[in-house]
């Protein structure tokens, strides 16, 4: 289980209920998580604008990373040790379940891609798609 508190003080933040309360509410589950489901979750707890300004807060320290799901809409889960503010370094794979359509990050790293000259990428992303293990019992 991750430590809000310490995260959050290791990325200059201000330690806030609401702060400590999303890192919880995202690091309960294996897949990641869209605003809609955050703010279904914490009810009243947090507006939904206090919600949005911690989400992109957290995307730009480097403490979350979004992952786009089939329908566009953005989802959230807990970036690695490795990100750092303004810079992700989330290079693995995202497995979108076609099914329950929870979206899941894979400990699959995807391979450097060498650039053609005058190209730089600043981030690289794959998603597979397919029946998550939960779904896939069934």
């Amino acid at each position: 289980m991750i430590d809000p508190v310490n995260i959050l003080k290791d990325h200059d933040l201000k330690h806030t209920k609401q702060r400590v309360r999303v890192l919880e509410e995202i690091a309960l589950d294996k897949s990641a998580i869209s605003q809609p489901e955050l703010e279904k979750k914490l009810g009243k707890e947090i507006d939904r604008v206090t919600l949005y300004r911690i989400l992109n807060i957290y995307e730009d320290k480097g403490i979350l990373h979004r992952i786009m799901d089939m329908n566009g809409t953005a989802n959230y889960a807990i970036c690695s040790g490795s990100c750092s503010e303004h810079h992700h370094h989330d290079e693995h794979v995202h497995f979108n379940c076609t099914n329950c359509l929870k979206i899941y990050c894979l400990s699959v790293t995807i391979p450097k891609i060498k650039m053609p000259a005058g190209f730089k990428a600043n981030a690289v992303s794959a998603t597979a798609y397919g029946i998550c293990e939960n779904c896939n019992v069934i």
